[in-house]
Parts: structure tokens; C-alpha cells; sequence
């Protein structure tokens, strides 16, 4: 944590980012490298760096714009963390000891979100809890040749497999109604208002093989609540499979797959914890054994209407650096359950989140990258914001 003294004003600002990335992954294209940075077509390539690598520089640059400049500042308490990849498990203890010395932040500005296009600036609306659990399925203490116990010994990826469609439907994918919240009337509007703002740039930003159809890109206001507002399930690991090519023709002891379950921002993880786990563990066909273990939950969050002032300097700011473009807000898939565990530490903190996470920029996964122009422009956004807190009475 660092702090920077107040220049002429009474407000405190937390600011946070992280600076711990996912491992990379293979399939970077060619010339580009997750630990070799790359400038290309106005973006910047690496493992980390729109989530959430560039967080720090563009905080500290944004305060000495300020500084430079004198203008009144705010108190700005840094808060960098290098787990929240891995859930952020001490993130919370670790504000509880340094109190005093953040203090109580009047506002927070979390640069750990995302834009929906580069040619606004962008606030996050809303984000999705998740819920993660490793889940084994045994059945044999071995492996057993599979034309000798074929139809004897219970394949345990089929027994998995029928556990999981009590998750969602395999057809449509989507989840059971006990793992559902009811969708608040702003932010069907806000659906009906991106999907007309994007069209079918909400999908085509993304790249897919040939012929592959998108999950409701007929009704593009119910992609957007997909994506935003409804659970989804994910398998994002699996173990006791081995390579493709060294596999041979063996009856596995057991299967381990990693379920990733986004929650709506309104619903509770621990409830849903408990939901997955009785789906997952009672009345198991074959009564194969089944372990599980519950690697994370996070609260979902969504934004409090800002103040009337506050609104105004967000849209001056928007304005001001994003060529007289409206400000725009919209809500994310993903998750930064920090933020709602912030807001129960800090009731009367205004929370804002922010960042860079936007089309192509890959967070997550191969030819990871930061749009240079946007980084500056929301970099400068955030001077004029921060000075416009410090020189609010």
C-alpha cells in the first residue's frame, strides 16, 4: 500500500488494482509472447496487462497530472494486491490491518473492470458472483481394461456428466431456476440499450470457427442479460484424463472436473454453494463415490447511483477526453467480489470501477493486450475525476 498526501482537500480516495496475472496459456500468435511485450496496430501484447498490470502506472500517472498541474487532490491510499487471480483470499485481513492507514476512503475507484468499446468511457453497472467447485467422480480403486468391464464398471466422465445437466440443460445451457435471481427492470433497459448501441458487434467481436452460432444472437437484449445477469456454468479444468495421444483403451478409476458457476450479481454464493452441492452429491446414479471441493465464492455487485455532482464529472470526463462522447455504463460477465466485500467493510464509500478489459483484449487467455489509446484517455479521465473529488466541498 502507498499513500499520497492530500493537496488542498479534505477527501479520502482509495484506489486498487493487482498485479498478479493467470498463467498463460499456449497459442500466442506469431511475434507475440506473454513475457515479451509487443506494440502492434496501437496495442500493447502481454500476459497481465489490461487485467490488471497497467492499473498502477495509470493511477500514479493520473495523480502526477494533477499534481503537476495544481489542483486540489484528495488523499489517494494505493491498494495493490498480488492473489486476486487466486481469489483474493488474505485481500480482506490485509485492509483490516492497515485501517488506519487507508483510513475511510470517501470513494473508491476499482481499476480492475473493463470497456465495452474504446471509443467511450466506460463504468461497470454490474458484475457476476461465482462459485467454484473441483468435483471427482470414482467408481473402480483402478483402471481396468475397457473391453473387459465396458458395460460393467460405471464410466465415471458419464456419471459426471449426468450430474452436471442438474446444473443446466445441455442443450441450451441454461441453469436450473433455483440458481436464478429475478432481473431488475434497469437493467433490461440497459439491455434493450447496449444491444441497440452494439448490434451484432456484441458477438462478432468475438472470434469463432466458421459456422458456429452464438447462443441467442437472434434476440441480442437476451445475450446481453446471458452474459450479465444469468448464471452460466463453465468447466474450466479437468484431471484423470490423460493426453489424446497416450490415452488407450482403459475404464479411468475417476474423473475431476473444475466447475466455474457465474452467479447474477444479486445472488447469494453461499446459497449457491449449497444448491451445487446437493446436485452434486445426493442420489449419485451407481452410487459412484463423490468428492468435492469448494475452491471459492465471490458476491456479485452492482453500482449505486452516483451522486448528481458525481454524475457530472463522470460525464465531463467522458466528454472531455473521449471526443464529446456520452459517458456509458454497462455490466460485465465477470467477477470482483472485492468490491462487494468492500462495500460491507466501507457502507459509505462510493465505489466506481473501471478499466481496459475490452474488445480483443483477451484478458485471460493468448495475445493478451492493452489498447494504448484508450489506456491514456481513461488514464486521463481518472486525473479529472480525481481532482473534481478534491476540489468538491
Amino acid at each position: 500500500m502507498y499513500v499520497i498526501e492530500a493537496q488542498g482537500s479534505d477527501k479520502n480516495v482509495m484506489l486498487y488494482g493487482h498485479l498478479d496475472k493467470q498463467p498463460w496459456m499456449e497459442g500466442w500468435a506469431e511475434g507475440l509472447g506473454p513475457t515479451t511485450p509487443v506494440i502492434k496496430d496501437g496495442c500493447m501484447y502481454g500476459r497481465g496487462g489490461a487485467d490488471d498490470g497497467y492499473s498502477l502506472f495509470s493511477c500514479m500517472l493520473a495523480i502526477k497530472n494533477a499534481q503537476v498541474q495544481g489542483v486540489k487532490m484528495p488523499r489517494c491510499a494505493m491498494v495493490l494486491e498480488t492473489e486476486e487471480e487466486s481469489g483474493s483470499p488474505n485481500l480482506l485481513t490485509l485492509l483490516d490491518v492497515a485501517k488506519d492507514f487507508i483510513g475511510k476512503p470517501d470513494f473508491c475507484f476499482c481499476m480492475d473492470s473493463g470497456a465495452f468499446n474504446y471509443e467511450q468511457l466506460w463504468l461497470t453497472s454490474s458484475l457476476r458472483g461465482i462459485c467454484i467447485y473441483d468435483v471427482t467422480v470414482s467408481a473402480a480403486k483402478g483402471g481396468y481394461h475397457s473391453g473387459e468391464v465396458g458395460g460393467i464398471v460405471p464410466e465415471t466422465m458419464r456419471v459426471l456428466r449426468e450430474l452436471m445437466n442438474r446444473i443446466d440443460d445441455p442443450l441450451t445451457g441454461q441453469v436450473v431456476p433455483e440458481l436464478c435471481t429475478e432481473i431488475p427492470e434497469w437493467a433490461r433497459k440497459e439491455a434493450e440499450k447496449m444491444a441497440a448501441l452494439s448490434g451484432d458487434g456484441m458477438f462478432k467481436k468475438y472470434h469463432v470457427e466458421d459456422g458456429v452460432q452464438m447462443m441467442h444472437q437472434d434476440n441480442l437484449p437476451e445475450m446481453y442479460l446471458n452474459n450479465t445477469w444469468r448464471p452460466n456454468l463453465s468447466i474450466t479444468g479437468a484431471s484423470g484424463l490423460p493426453d489424446h495421444s497416450k490415452a488407450g483403451n482403459v475404464v479411468r478409476a475417476s474423473t475431476t472436473l473444475r466447475l466455474s458457476l457465474r452467479l447474477p450479481p444479486n445472488q447469494d454464493p453461499v446459497k449457491a454453494q449449497e444448491i451445487m452441492r446437493k446436485k452434486l452429491s445426493e442420489n449419485v446414479p451407481h452410487n459412484c463415490k463423490v468428492e468435492l471441493v469448494g475452491n471459492h465464492t465471490g458476491q456479485g455487485w452492482c453500482m449505486k447511483d452516483p451522486e448528481p455532482w458525481v454524475a457530472d464529472a463522470f460525464a465531463t470526463a467522458g466528454k472531455d477526453f473521449f471526443d464529446g462522447k456520452e459517458t456509458g455504463s454497462y455490466g460485465m460477465g465477470g467477477s470482483i467480489p472485492f468490491l462487494a466485500e468492500l462495500g460491507k467493510m466501507y457502507p459509505d464509500t462510493a465505489i466506481y470501477a473501471l478499466g481496459l478489459i475490452g474488445p480483443g483484449s483477451n484478458a485471460h487467455a493468448p495475445n493478451e493486450m492493452i489498447n494504448l489509446d484508450y489506456a491514456k484517455r481513461l488514464t486521463c479521465a481518472l486525473s479529472h475525476l480525481l481532482a473534481d473529488v478534491g476540489s468538491h466541498q
